[in-house]
């Protein structure tokens, strides 16, 4: 019986790793490196596989004790052939076969999805969403992510980028210039005329700054309308909020619900709960390692 799954979270600028059991548990200490995303491609697999191999070691077993490796990645990707495609987070990755050059490494499973649809898979699993079959969730931080979870399984899509709402058109853009860190900024500074990150306008949110409080009030009329949108495709049992932006939703919360519940179809109006993620900053690598659950799952309905 193996004893554990390794989740690796790959964004632009950090890199972390940990272990989980099958019942979730995290075990000993992730492992975070910073990325530096400018390095050639084979530096940062190094950077990958050296903090998996920590990540094992620390916990003083080797990789016989691995029932196998679970990656999620900023994208877009190929799911199906484990490609990092044209990824601006990751540029001297694009179109590298990660999946492929991590399991020839370490010789055992190895999935790979959109870090975004490993968040959400992860809550599903063991945070805000268990026991629920189809949720929609919504990451907030430097950019929007989506991921749908239907029937229990991850919605990839055709082309692997379903829920990759953030290039929807939205006023004289895209959604992604309003519900993100920097639209965050670009509302404050449409309020204000002065530049602040969305760190500071939070910050100062709490420190009751008339400006900073209006920003945060118009986020959520915005975060509001992919809502909408989602749910009436969707119909999910619950919506999952999760990323760094999220730590600001007592702000946007007011504006958000009252813009969504008189917009989306009146049962869903009734039914449909918003909530915040709960794995917190480990949810990236847990839910990657659920990836390998996920799987194990498909084989046993296929047996």
């Amino acid at each position: 019986m193996k004893k554990i799954i390794i989740g690796v979270d790959l964004g632009g600028t950090k890199i972390m790793t940990g272990a989980i059991n099958t019942t979730g548990k995290v075990l000993g200490t992730p492992v975070k490196v910073p990325t530096e995303s400018h390095l050639p491609k084979e530096i940062i697999l190094k950077k990958i596989i050296d903090a998996i191999e920590k990540t094992i070691s620390d916990l003083k077993l080797t990789i016989k004790d691995v029932a196998g490796i679970g990656i999620g990645t900023t994208g877009p990707l190929d799911i199906e052939t484990g490609v990092i495609l044209e990824c601006p987070q990751l540029p001297t990755m694009q179109f590298f076969p990660l999946r492929e050059a991590v399991q020839t490494y370490f010789g055992i499973p190895v999935s790979l999805n959109n870090d975004a649809n490993c968040l959400i898979f992860g809550e599903c699993i063991f945070g805000a969403a268990v026991h629920k079959k189809n949720v929609l969730g919504v990451t907030l931080g430097t950019g929007i992510g989506c991921a749908i979870v239907m029937d229990g399984k991850i919605l990839n899509g055709a082309t692997s980028t379903a829920g990759e709402i953030w290039t929807s058109p939205y006023q004289e853009g895209i959604m992604e210039d309003y519900i993100s860190g920097a639209g965050v900024s670009k509302i404050y500074k449409s309020i204000s005329g002065n530049d602040k990150s969305s760190l500071e306008i939070y910050q100062m949110a709490e420190n009751g700054d008339v400006d900073a409080l209006q920003t945060w009030a118009e986020f959520g009329t915005h975060l509001a309308v992919p809502l909408v949108w989602t749910i009436n495709i969707i119909d999910p049992e619950i919506v999952v909020l999760g990323g760094s932006i999220a730590a600001a939703y007592k702000f946007f919360k007011d504006t958000m619900e009252v813009n969504l519940r008189k917009r989306i179809c009146p049962v869903p109006a009734e039914k449909t709960k918003v909530v915040l993620a709960q794995l917190g900053d480990y949810a990236g690598f847990i839910g990657a390692a659920c990836l390998l659950l996920e799987n194990r799952k498909n084989r046993k309905e296929k047996q």
